[in-house]
């Protein structure tokens, strides 16, 4: 199962056109199939996916960003698994940001939902061919062969012929329609729903793998870049006497910073320009310049806090209302109100961005470190001014992304730089640049307000949502959030409440807002999870049950009967992805049991339960928490997840994205917070921008994936949003303490 290795795209071409090979492709259109001979007068497009040699080699081109997550492998095992291929003899080759490829955007936890069935259409189109030319060389039906294991198998005659064998006669037979092709029963599956070890591991265990920061070309000069410390500043004025005294520094570079809408636009500064990297930062250190700092000058996270506190205290826009929540809130009875506040993240992923780009008048290659191959290619043209066809672009494995990637603004920065030095030039991020520089996680303030009937159950749930939105980085000093963003966690609210309010206000934007992994589920989760456990302990009932009793019975939502005009939905269709409150119910369900809930603990240790559902996936996680008297010591001794992703392509890729998924949320929810004073960023490393070390990762995590058959769900991000309010009920189950603001190391949580 270790054995698809990798090539480079143009070695394996060369060697398909060269031997004669089977060339499966795509066009934009979801499944319409090109098929054609790699050899004599058909050319190889950058459209191709997957081709079969004449050595009877599969090799994959996979469009999608591997950034750890193992979609090169996930992607392989769908197309090997229909094409009843042989995984040792299997290839995959990362592929370049083009159009031809259709969405390689890879972001958003839609990589399997978005391509599980056009790739088992791919592998399941090459085998019947394959067995149309078995059956034509044999001179017997097609029904009387079968693929198996990289053969055709004629079980009467017992004769067999390899893949490689029949790819000649494949390549000259006309392309079945797609309909008419059967995909395999699932029983059948050799790989999918297997544990199969990423096809990346052994070169990245052996120190191997190739990321941005390895791309070496002739003649190549490295960068280095001081920018302004507030968005959209610009230099007044800069001296760089003392930076072109720095032996091997040979040039400083003036880019320009971007005008509104911020978008993917490099944000501008003095790049200094270098034989070797280290020149290059020191030179930078050297710099002396005077800044323009702009309109984003005030801004300060703490009044910021203060302002969308007080909007949302006010009546919002409605976006989703049932019953009449006014009326019921109004008539008096038991109400319970809190206020959450969660503060800016930066994505922080271990490998800061970089770039390297050659510009050769107007043509340029760059090799980027991006989840959007074709985002990278965009921005590089649009800062060139140029066509985005003459814009190779090259996608290396990503050390870590989270959503920071898949905005190429240092693509771009490297391509200014290099037409303005006329040589291949490498820029590269210091740890410091990507904190203090970044597409930071939306700030939020969450007003939540709810009436209870005699039982303490919810009748009436009023929810005011304030952040500064997405939105401002495309529309100029947008303050208020397209309804997607909403829909991340809020809109879709799952409990069976007669009386539902839901609103949201404004809050402008003074850093680069961006999306971060979960993105809006991770505050809407933190204050819906929270608040149903805070109204669980007000009604006295155990907090799992009345969790149960909140969503109510099995049902689908409908949406649109509460006024919500146009669900996002993640990108994918409402009756192949509803709300199923009963899939939420069943994980609720399995992770109480499998965390022992209900158990006696001592004082000071607690279990605390979060659900939700997010990119489809219907997550639930049991945090057991165990507080020191003093407060200092926070330890987690076991985390428990129930997880129902629809069907699973690969088990072991979807435990170890939970279980990454958790340590990302408690980095969140225990130490990360972003602050701006005077509009300066004040954190720049991992000494003020704390991460979960790990002295503070759970002792034991237990990952329990429900089995379904539903279509394929995302799997890289759902399982942050729960964390932190699991979290926060464990830590009041256990000291008595709330824990309404993020994060919780500015908390009190002494206990006597």
């Amino acid at each position: 199962m270790n054995a698809i290795i990798n090539c480079s795209r143009r070695s394996a071409l060369k060697a398909i056109g060269a031997a004669g090979g089977l060339v499966l492709g795509t066009r934009l259109i979801p499944g319409t199939f090109k098929f054609a001979s790699a050899a004599g007068e058909t050319t190889l497009a950058p459209s191709v996916f997957v081709a079969i040699a004449k050595d009877g080699t599969v090799t994959l081109f996979a469009h999608r960003s591997e950034m750890g997550q193992g979609i090169r492998t996930g992607l392989t095992m769908l197309l090997a698994d229909e094409l009843e291929a042989d995984w040792a003899r299997v290839k995959v080759e990362q592929a370049d940001g083009d159009e031809k490829y259709g969405d390689q955007y890879t972001d958003g936890s839609r990589s399997i939902v978005k391509n599980y069935q056009r790739l088992r259409e791919f592998g399941a189109t090459a085998r019947l061919l394959l067995e149309q030319a078995a059956a034509k060389q044999l001179g017997v039906d097609v029904s009387e062969v079968k693929a198996q294991n990289h053969k055709v198998v004629h079980a009467a005659s017992g004769k067999s012929l390899d893949y490689g064998e029949l790819v000649e006669t494949a390549a000259a037979l006309p392309v079945p329609d797609v309909k008419t092709v059967k995909l395999k029963d699932p029983k059948d599956f050799r790989y999918i729903g297997k544990e199969v070890p990423i096809v990346d591991l052994p070169n990245m265990m052996v120190g191997a793998a190739k990321y941005t920061i390895d791309i070496q070309l002739p003649g190549m000069k490295y960068a280095s870049v001081e920018r302004c410390p507030v968005v959209l500043g610009k230099f007044a004025s800069y001296d760089a006497s003392e930076t072109l005294k720095v032996p091997g520094v040979e040039k400083v570079v003036e880019i320009p910073p971007p005008t509104k809408p911020v978008m993917f636009k490099p944000l501008g500064g003095i790049a200094v320009v270098a034989t070797n990297s280290w020149a290059a930062m020191e030179g930078r250190r050297k710099l002396k310049v005077q800044w323009d700092l702009g309109e984003n000058a005030t801004y300060d996270t703490d009044a910021a806090r203060k302002d969308m506190e007080a909007t949302a205290s006010k009546p919002g826009d409605r976006f989703r209302s049932s019953g009449d929540a006014e009326t019921a809130l109004a008539a008096g009875g038991k109400t319970l109100e809190a206020t959450y506040y969660t503060p800016h993240f930066v994505h922080a992923p271990m490998e800061p961005p970089g770039a390297v780009a050659d510009v050769k008048g107007d043509k340029v290659e760059v090799w980027s470190s991006t989840q959007d191959g074709q985002a990278a290619q965009a921005v590089v043209a649009e800062a060139l001014g140029i066509d985005k066809a003459n814009v190779t672009s090259h996608v290396p494995l990503l050390g870590g992304a989270f959503g920071r990637k898949s905005k190429p603004d240092f693509a771009a920065e490297a391509a200014l730089i290099s037409r303005a030095v006329g040589a291949p030039v490498k820029v590269t991020w210091m740890r410091e640049d990507d904190i203090k520089h970044g597409y930071y996680h939306s700030s939020s303030v969450q007003y939540v307000k709810a009436t209870t009937d005699d039982r303490g159950k919810a009748t009436a749930w009023l929810h005011r949502s304030v952040f500064p939105p997405i939105t401002s980085i495309f529309t100029a000093d947008a303050a208020k959030p397209d309804s997607w963003e909403l829909d991340f966690g809020l809109s879709d609210l799952p409990y069976d409440i007669p009386n539902i309010a839901l609103e949201n206000g404004p809050a402008p934007a003074h850093v680069r807002i961006g999306w971060m992994r979960s993105v809006q589920n991770v505050f809407h989760a933190f204050a819906i999870s929270s608040f149903a456990d805070e109204l669980a302990h007000a009604a006295g009932r155990d907090p799992v049950e009345y969790l149960l009793d909140l969503i109510g019975p099995a049902r689908k939502i409908d949406l649109a009967a509460s006024g919500v005009k146009q669900y996002f939905n993640y990108s994918s269709p409402i009756d192949v992805y509803p709300i199923d409150t009963g899939r939420l119910t069943n994980v609720i369900k399995v992770v109480a049991e499998k965390a022992g809930w209900g158990k006696q603990l001592p004082k000071g240790q607690g279990l605390g339960i979060a659900a939700h559902r997010a990119f489809l996936t219907y997550v639930a996680t049991v945090v057991h928490v165990d507080v020191s008297k003093d407060g200092k010591v926070v330890a987690i001794p076991r985390l428990d997840m129930a997880v129902d992703a629809g069907t699973v392509i690969n088990p072991d890729r979807v435990r170890a994205q939970m279980e990454g998924a958790n340590i990302y949320g408690m980095s969140s929810a225990r130490f990360g917070e972003i602050t701006a004073k005077d509009g300066r960023i004040q954190q720049g490393n991992f000494d003020d921008y704390l991460v979960a070390r790990i002295g503070d990762a759970p002792r034991e995590v237990h990952v329990h994936l429900v089995e379904s058959t539903a279509p394929p769900a995302g799997v890289g991000e759902p399982g942050v949003p729960p964390f932190a309010p699991a979290l926060c009920n464990a830590i009041f189950a256990a000291t008595g303490k709330r824990v309404r603001s993020l994060p919780i190391s500015k908390h009190d949580l002494s206990w006597t």
